[in-house]
């Protein structure tokens, strides 16, 4: 009998361009082997045992002969590459809507929306990400006092603010008035805050980011786990991407190894149910990606430590962000599926699943929640003996 599930999505941890990965100008995108390649190899040894070399040829990882965990590839039906497609999918919500009108700018109409919440010009409005847009546009906001807006290519829009500029709290506000103000289909699904600090030539994202997202339009894996009796934990930016829905409790978190330590602490005073922790790893520059997933690998161990009979543990992604890119943004890529639990089957090749809500119903499977109305269950799998 499962009790707990612990449930790790590493933010653009892509592993190849999925097949329509050329309509966005991904063909050749994958974030895990070219981050290994920029560095000369990664060493992921616990992430190997798992399986991880059997996903893809990554200079450094070996495909283990007979790993510990399961393994396999996970693609969207959805449309998009950004982590509103990656949670709701692997939660079982597929979205149906087109490719994103905002691939490289925003147009007239979102832009005028955004300087009549804010009172004032924006700046930037291009495709980046959000050092370049800090580093180029962050002395002009200095002088004006106008935003620094962007796009990363998908359904969100991104907003930045020196913390000089604005108070905290109404710079967030502005930004969730923007998020009710866009309904329909022209605007952005989701608004993203960033608070930086610093002087010119040294500027840094402060760790303040807030996401201001639409709730679901359709039951997701929280709602029905709340809704059978199941404790459901948000860590990181998961509360933000629900809207809150579905969750028992959240835990914010700073950094992605700030999450990583509190799921890890949370696991032996739960008594059932889902955490879900999202791990923002991936940076802008591949050295630094590289040392974050050594990182995170290292520190595997003590969270395995806290497992008991009845656990699963799940290490995934939300979509790929190939950092050899130009604009480093997110990318239409495969994402892993990495499984592992005491007495659970080991080196079983799971395959490359369709839908990342595949996921979802084999965790509302394993809870003995209700079914979800998409996804393929692969708990069957899973089981030992």
């Amino acid at each position: 009998m499962i009790n707990r599930v612990i449930l790790l999505v590493i933010d653009g941890l892509g592993v190849g361009a999925l097949p329509d990965a050329a309509d966005y100008g991904d063909a050749d995108a994958n974030t895990v082997v070219h981050v290994a390649e920029a560095v000369g190899g990664l060493s992921l040894p616990n992430l190997e045992t798992l399986g991880f070399g059997h996903l893809a040829s990554i200079p450094g990882v070996r495909a283990m002969a007979q790993p510990n965990g399961s393994f396999g590839k996970i693609g969207f039906v959805s449309q998009g590459a950004d982590s509103v497609v990656g949670y709701w999918e692997t939660s079982g919500v597929i979205q149906a809507r087109q490719a994103s009108p905002f691939r490289s700018m925003f147009p007239f109409e979102v832009i005028s929306q955004l300087e009549q919440s804010f009172g004032r010009k924006v700046i930037g409005n291009r495709l980046g990400y959000a050092q370049s847009l800090i580093d180029e546009y962050g002395v002009e906001h200095l002088s004006s006092g106008a935003p620094i807006v962007w796009t990363d290519g998908g359904w969100t829009c991104h907003v930045a603010m020196h913390i000089s500029a604005m108070p905290a709290a109404d710079f967030y506000q502005c930004c969730r008035d923007i998020r009710k103000a866009f309904k329909g289909v022209l605007g952005p699904q989701r608004i993203v805050a960033h608070s930086f600090s610093g002087e010119a030539g040294a500027f840094q994202l402060s760790g303040g980011r807030k996401d201001y997202v639409a709730e679901p339009p359709a039951v997701s894996m929280l709602d029905v786990l709340n809704r059978s009796g199941q404790i459901v934990m948000g860590i990181g930016k998961v509360y933000d991407l629900f809207a809150g829905r579905g969750l028992t409790r959240a835990f914010p978190a700073a950094t992605a190894i700030a999450a990583l330590e509190e799921t890890t602490k949370l696991i032996p005073k739960m008594p059932r149910g889902l955490l879900y922790a999202s791990l923002d790893l991936l940076t802008d520059e591949p050295a630094t990606a590289a040392a974050a997933l050594e990182d995170f690998d290292r520190r595997l161990p003590d969270l395995f430590e806290k497992l008991r009979v009845g656990d699963v543990v799940v290490i995934t992604g939300d979509h790929g962000r190939d950092l050899t890119k130009p604009a480093k943004v997110p990318t239409r890529e495969y994402v892993p599926l990495l499984v592992t639990g005491p007495k659970l089957s080991q080196g079983v090749n799971l395959g490359v699943r369709a839908s990342a809500a595949d996921l979802g119903q084999t965790i509302v499977e394993a809870l003995q929640a209700e079914r979800l109305p998409d996804g393929e269950s692969f708990f069957e799998a899973l089981r030992a003996g």
